[in-house]
């Protein structure tokens, strides 16, 4: 069988070709496409596969662009940051919609559903609309715990402004300025903190909506941002998550 993979962040694009190929090293990725304008060039040429891989947002536009301009695709199985999509990927016989990050077990759970052939015109509207209401139920973390001097204290997410990779840990960084070592990676929050409220900018910070007060643009097409409170040394959105970040401002 063969596949391609929609995605424009080359880190998510390499992770989610490895997860396939340990879970199903019968799916050959024919393609790994990049963008709206490099995906409809390569289905103009190409014959169709028979699964795509398709993250909604992308940097020159959504992933549903592409579906629009080909008279018919094979199933899809979504990848996004945001389940809002998830109604709309209904209407294109999605398989499955898959949160980022990509967690194992949930892709090793489409894959299975492609196998067993459960497309649009296989499976009931109610057991689509039950696995909608799933993603939007979605438990996302609270609170954290963090040692204070000799004692513990529990952090609420809303009491959050960052986090920041230094020097090998990672710091939660509190709107009253207080700094807290804790025991995650970026890679960790990013699964498991609301993408509504928190973006992952770079490879070392992750920020809440509410800590970004002023947004400069930066050469190299990328962003600087003034964060409060004050982080002391520059701040910049990397170029491959400008485009996405400046979405999640504007949801």
């Amino acid at each position: 069988m063969k596949a391609v993979i929609i995605e424009d962040e080359e880190f998510a694009s390499k992770r989610l070709g490895q997860l396939i190929r340990e879970l199903s090293p019968e799916i050959a990725i024919v393609g790994n496409l990049t963008s709206v304008e490099s995906s409809i060039l390569w289905f103009s040429k190409n014959t169709l596969p028979d699964l795509i891989f398709l993250d909604i947002q992308l940097n020159d536009g959504y992933g549903f662009d592409v579906l629009d301009k080909l008279e018919e695709h094979p199933p899809v199985i979504f990848t996004t940051a945001y389940n809002e999509y998830a109604i709309r990927g209904f209407k294109y016989n999605g398989i499955d919609y898959l949160l980022k990050p990509i967690v194992k077990n949930e892709l090793k759970k489409a894959l299975e559903k492609f196998r067993k052939n459960l497309t649009r015109n296989g499976t009931s509207s109610t057991e689509h609309l039950e696995h909608l209401k799933q993603l939007f139920h979605k438990e996302y973390k609270h609170r954290f715990m963090v040692k204070v001097g000799n004692q513990f204290r529990s952090f609420n997410v809303d009491e959050i402004a960052y986090f920041k990779s230094y020097e090998g840990l990672i710091h939660l960084h509190t709107h009253a300025n207080q700094s807290y070592p804790i025991e995650y990676s970026i890679d960790q929050l990013e699964e498991i903190l609301n993408p509504i409220q928190f973006f992952r900018i770079n490879r070392k910070f992750m920020v809440s909506v509410k800590a970004v007060v002023e947004i400069h643009t930066y050469f190299n097409s990328r962003l600087l941002l003034r964060l409060l409170p004050k982080e002391e040394g520059q701040v910049i959105v990397s170029r491959e998550r400008t485009t996405k970040f400046k979405r999640w401002l504007d949801m």
